[in-house]
């Protein structure tokens, strides 16, 4: 751990999933809780916040919320694809909406045009949870993990992507954030 071979594996992940900076953890789930945790620490957030998140996900995506004391807001999938409902996510957000996050689920990429967009009317972070879509590309060609302004990826072995055991990594391309997780 903290090695040489932790090294080469950030800078080989972080250049695959095209970020200038990849941080390897234990598991997906420490992935996103550092992920709040930090920008709780920069002053981005503060407990209490809300974070958008599909309905949809596996439990870890709303630990990581409330290991933070940060209030998770549900919104239902699309039938058709089971990620989150791009339509309902305005109706959702509050002057106490901080983040959504998004969840890549089944090798497939949860962002649309219409999320970007959102988080950039109402100044919301942008988290992926990418623990089942490493590589997936978006129409422009970004790659899961380098879509928002972070993502938590997991390696556990029945993953995507596996780890012989379990492994987890942050990715982002602020400096600052990256240096806080």
């Amino acid at each position: 751990l903290q090695g040489k071979e932790n090294e080469q594996f950030e800078a080989n992940y972080a250049n695959f999933i095209g970020t200038k900076y990849c941080i390897g953890c234990a598991n997906g789930l420490d992935a996103l809780i550092w992920i709040f945790r930090a920008y709780i620490e920069m002053g981005v957030m503060m407990p209490g916040d809300e974070v958008i998140v599909p309905a949809n996900t596996y439990i870890a995506t709303i630990l990581a919320i409330t290991e933070n004391g940060l209030r998770p807001v549900l919104v239902e999938p699309k039938l058709n694809t089971l990620e989150i409902d791009d339509d309902l996510i305005e109706a959702a957000i509050t002057p106490k909406t901080k983040a959504i996050a998004i969840v890549h689920l089944y090798g497939r990429n949860a962002y649309t045009d219409k999320i970007g967009a959102l988080c950039k009317k109402y100044n919301l972070k942008l988290v992926e949870d990418n623990a089942q879509a490493h590589g997936c590309k978006h129409i422009d060609g970004r790659v899961t993990g380098s879509i928002g302004d972070a993502a938590g990826h997991s390696f556990y072995p029945g993953k995507n992507l596996g780890a012989l055991g379990d492994g987890g990594a942050v990715t982002t391309n602020d400096p600052e954030l990256a240096a806080a997780v």
